[in-house]
């Protein structure tokens, strides 16, 4: 018997081999995209873009500033939606081994006694050779359960999940080049508030000491009450930045400590603002790299080749099922007997399933997935071009804002020579209180903004990185 199965088997196999060389359903090709020379948004005359590029370096190695790492670190492993993206890809992962499980045989085995008596006082009298106890038993062997994949119905619907578990892990990718660009921005956003908390504490003091002298002229009949009052209403302005200063350091760490998966708290601050490292070059590589570099934009075409592939595995709806089952065994009304050869048995059934009309539901579900699959060309596409913009524009925000703060700088020194000059020409009463006022507040609100240019230089660098898809290496 087992000699049977056997060889009906093997010939199955063969026809199955034969046939399963035909799938049905486009074959994906990579789109082919317009991929510009060069990045726009580079420096007028520099040199042509290389392959090396910023975002080949690990982040570690942009981000300097050892606290800032230990941020980064703390929120690679802490961090709530980076989490949510390890749990999808262990789904993506369970779904593609549940779809692929599907292509192959399925094995079984069952065994079963059944034991029972009739009463002997029942409405129908049993023979005399019938004994009222009786034990059955049975013992099968499930041989095989099989759908014959001749069309690739199960084979595409593999492909499409082993797609979508690739683009889950590019999903992760993308989370942690975004987690690592957050943390450094709200870094960098506390340290700036911390260098503006440091201006404005500076110059309340400088304020107050003016206040003291101008009350003393005021009193020495030099100055007048006007005068007083304007300096008061000086120390009133710096005061006011300081708290609201204060207000956003506050939020703003609380902000990082989302990030990094803890509760709200104070945040330990590494180098100032004036002291962070920053790259020598900022080289941006080559925009045909970039596709093979962001997750986001590998992502998008792991959906486009599921959504190619889920076009095979509707059309093979048009096509006929076949599924084999069979199973071997033994079956005796006495367990004594089991095992003999007269209560063996054993069973081999192809099945054919053809749909003969399903009031275009086949039909619909096709052109569903055609559509799908335009739509997962269209997202990729788009991805590929707004990755484009996005370095573009963090090419002219870094090279921009450099220009901006060396300009800042330069405003920043002539405002405190002004200052110095403004007061020492009013101390000599050679000039008004009011010119040294406007003077002091020019130069507070220039440091201020020096403060803020600083760190949008910074933050320019972060998301040039992320732009050009880097934060998620290893």
């Amino acid at each position: 018997m087992v000699e049977v199965i056997s060889k009906r088997l093997i010939a199955a196999g063969l026809s199955i081999s034969i046939l399963s060389a035909c799938t049905v359903g486009p074959k994906y090709h990579t789109p082919q995209v317009d991929v510009p020379a060069d990045y726009r948004g580079l420096a007028p005359g520099s040199t042509p873009a290389t392959p090396d590029s910023l975002a080949d370096l690990k982040w570690f190695d942009v981000f300097k500033d050892e606290k800032l790492q230990d941020l980064i670190r703390t929120a690679l492993v802490r961090n709530h939606d980076l989490r949510d993206a390890l749990v999808r890809v262990d789904a993506a992962r369970a779904n593609l081994g549940i779809t692929r499980s599907e292509q192959f045989p399925t094995f079984t085995a069952s065994a079963g006694i059944t034991t029972f008596r009739t009463s002997a006082n029942g409405q129908f009298a049993l023979p005399s050779a019938l004994r009222q106890d009786r034990t059955f038993g049975s013992v099968l062997l499930n041989l095989l359960s099989f759908e014959v994949d001749i069309w690739g119905r199960l084979r595409k619907a593999t492909e499409a999940a082993r797609a979508q578990l690739l683009a889950s892990e590019e999903n992760r990718k993308a989370v942690i080049t975004t987690l690592v660009s957050d943390v450094a921005t709200a870094y960098f956003n506390l340290l700036e508030l911390d260098a503006e908390l440091e201006i404005a504490e500076r110059t309340l003091q400088t304020r107050r000491e003016s206040l003291q002298l101008t009350r003393d002229r005021w009193q020495g009949g030099v100055a007048t009450m006007l005068d007083v009052r304007q300096a008061e209403q000086l120390i009133h302005t710096a005061n006011q930045t300081i708290i609201d200063t204060r207000r956003l350091i506050e939020r703003t760490e609380n902000q990082i400590s989302l990030l990094v998966g803890r509760n709200p708290g104070e945040i330990v601050r590494g180098v100032k603002l004036t002291e962070q490292d920053q790259p020598p070059a900022v080289p941006s590589g080559l925009p045909s790299s970039l596709l093979e570099r962001r997750p986001d934009i590998r992502g998008a075409e792991q959906n486009l080749i599921a959504a190619t592939a889920n076009i095979g595995v509707a059309k093979a709806a048009y096509f006929p099922q076949i599924t084999l089952t069979g199973f071997a065994g033994f079956q005796s009304a006495s367990l004594v007997d089991l095992f003999r050869g007269s209560g063996s048995l054993w069973s081999f059934a192809p099945q054919v399933t053809q749909p003969i009309f399903t009031a275009g539901r086949i039909k619909s579900t096709v052109r569903l997935t055609e559509a799908e699959q335009q739509f997962a060309l269209n997202q990729y596409e788009r991805a590929i071009q707004t990755a484009f913009r996005e370095v573009s524009d963090a090419l002219v925000e870094y090279r921009r804002v450099k220009e901006f703060r060396n300009e800042q700088e330069a405003l920043v020194v002539t405002l405190r020579d002004r200052a110095e000059l403004a007061n020492a020409r009013y101390l000599g009463g050679v000039d008004t209180q009011l010119n040294a006022l406007d003077a002091d507040r020019d130069l507070f609100s220039a440091e201020l903004d020096l403060s803020q240019t600083r760190r949008n230089e910074l933050i320019a660098i972060v998301q040039l990185y992320k732009a050009l898809g880097g934060g998620w290496q290893a």
